[in-house]
């Protein structure tokens, strides 16, 4: 084998690191660097991040989290079959409309048990 083969290869790598790399480089260099106490805060999760490792804390993220991760790959089945759609016909479509009809009444169920609501 000629070691030339392998020059696409290696230039797709290069550019690969350089797209992940240069833009937190720059962003690290070029970026606004004043930390206060407000910004060195814990946040998005709820609580104090060094507190007692036992503390109780509200089983509403887990919830929240759990329905996110439902309905994302719920909605992630939907672009393989807007893709084949023209292949799969009328009864993919229904099927799809099914599938979709049963989403909204879980959506409606969980919206009307209040599992959406943040008190």
């Amino acid at each position: 084998m000629n070691l030339s083969q392998y020059l696409p290869v290696l230039l797709f790598i290069l550019v690969g690191i350089g797209v992940g790399v240069a833009p937190q480089a720059l962003g690290y260099l070029l970026g606004p660097n004043r930390p206060d106490a407000q910004k060195n805060s814990p946040y998005e999760c709820g609580f104090e991040a060094f507190e007692d490792a036992r503390m109780q804390f509200d089983v509403r993220y887990y919830l929240v989290a759990i329905l996110f991760i439902l309905f994302d790959l719920e909605i992630a089945f939907l672009f393989p079959w807007a893709v084949a759609l023209k292949t799969i016909g009328a009864t993919g479509f229904w099927a799809a409309v099914i599938f979709l009809g049963i989403l909204v009444v879980g959506f409606a169920y969980e919206w009307k048990k209040g599992a959406l609501d943040w008190e």
